[in-house]
């Protein structure tokens, strides 16, 4: 709360000084979209602690539970949808900084963090889908329409920044064929190659796999397995820390002012990182669709009287698993030692090497596009038009083979 406090006091202040004209930029609307769902949490967290406290002093005879567990996912989801808001804002930071893209529509994308803070909230009912204690009417409605709202905001983003940067690359010259501009597009900058890993992880696994966790019908088959922290690490650890990793890389030079050292370490970094995490969101969710649960000290039931044998395919998959968290702890080792060894050790950076201290970018850049409310100004993106119907049509599979392996499972008729 201290945090958002001085935030806000700080956007106050920054208009008073005249330090930006008209609305706040962007990615500032992005982060104060964050700091509203961060007191809305942080409300609730607090709230819950009421009844509670005064539960353990005896003053109150018993807590109704449903309350408390929906007060409380209102923090626990919330707590998550904080890192989003937050790292949708660094995807658009990154791409303008590099790249000079500016939003499709600037007024389109902050409705979308709009969405986020009306929906995002009420979405935490996908938590409590199994509750006894809540109807299905009220399910549906808070993981159906309200959920597909928020979805619709991650969407919007989801589909304008790679747009943004296609128009971005085409203005900067990379107009041959259609994905030139992705060919083109600056590979060796960890920088980039971070934040768009974490943008095709975050939409492909956490945001599909999300979707098929908030339908009432298909979430019976995969509550409470090991497929919820694989949506987890597709989503906070993909999205939100792969794309925290990335920035550092910016704000090692312009904060820090060091130069990155062993440049070619922190340039494979991200992708070491992205596939670990991968594997490892991919393999926990295929393990969870088996059966496999969460929060269960021995998942083969030894010496259990009633006992029950999971297939052996569910084994391979932890195995799996396991592979790639060692392959993504050496990547977030590496992230550690380049960072704190670039704090202590990275070369100064003054005015004749800062350009050369941010990592290879294009060489021709759109002006004005961080300080400036403004638009890419087209919708040729042909390019960004096949990534979108490559994502919906895996989403659409996906979402369909849910659908048909609940009905082998849960027959009708």
């Amino acid at each position: 709360m201290l945090g958002c406090f001085v935030f806000l006091v700080t956007l106050v202040i920054a208009k008073e000084e005249g330090t930006y004209e008209g609305s706040i930029p962007l990615v500032t609307f992005g982060a104060l979209t964050a700091c509203i769902i961060a007191v809305f949490t942080v409300a609730s967290g607090a709230i819950i602690l009421i009844p509670t406290w005064l539960w353990s002093l005896g003053y109150i005879a018993e807590i109704n539970t449903v309350m408390y567990k929906l007060v409380w996912w209102g923090m626990g989801h919330g707590s998550q949808q904080i890192n989003v808001a937050v790292h949708v804002s660094i995807w658009y930071l990154i791409i303008a900084v590099l790249l000079g893209a500016k939003p499709l529509s600037e007024k389109v994308s902050r409705t979308a963090f709009f969405l986020y803070i009306l929906f995002l909230q009420l979405a935490s009912a996908h938590h409590l889908l199994v509750e006894p204690g809540l109807s299905s009417e009220w399910k549906v409605f808070n993981t159906s329409y309200a959920l597909y709202l928020a979805v619709l905001g991650s969407l919007i983003h989801g589909m304008t920044v790679p747009g943004a940067i296609e128009a971005a690359q085409r203005k900067n010259g990379y107009v041959n064929g259609i994905f030139n501009w992705l060919r083109k597009a600056p590979w060796g900058n960890p920088a980039f190659a971070g934040m768009f890993l974490s943008l095709v992880l975050f939409g492909f696994l956490g945001g599909i796999s999300g979707v098929v966790l908030g339908t009432e019908q298909i979430n019976i088959t995969l509550h409470n397995t090991l497929y919820v922290p694989g949506h987890f690490h597709a989503t906070v650890v993909a999205g939100t820390t792969l794309t925290f990793m990335a920035v550092t890389y910016l704000l090692l030079p312009l904060i820090f002012q060091r130069q990155v050292i062993w440049p070619t370490l922190a340039k494979w970094q991200p992708y070491v990182f992205a596939i670990g995490i991968a594997g490892i969101s991919l393999f926990m969710m295929g393990a969870g669709t088996l059966g496999v649960s969460r929060r269960h000290w021995d998942i083969a039931f030894s010496d259990a009287v009633l006992s029950f044998d999971y297939p052996a395919t569910a084994f391979l998959m932890l195995g799996l698993n396991g592979m790639f968290a060692i392959l993504a702890t050496l990547g977030g080792a590496l992230y550690v030692l380049i960072t704190v060894g670039t704090i202590l050790f990275g070369k100064k950076v003054d005015g004749s090497n800062i350009m050369e201290s941010l990592g290879p970018m294009p060489q021709r850049q759109v002006s004005g596009a961080v300080k400036e409310y403004c638009s890419a100004g087209t919708f040729h993106l042909p390019g960004t038009y096949i990534l979108v119907t490559v994502f919906f049509t895996a989403f659409v599979l996906y979402y369909f083979v849910n659908w048909k392996y609940l009905s082998e499972i849960w027959p009708i008729g």
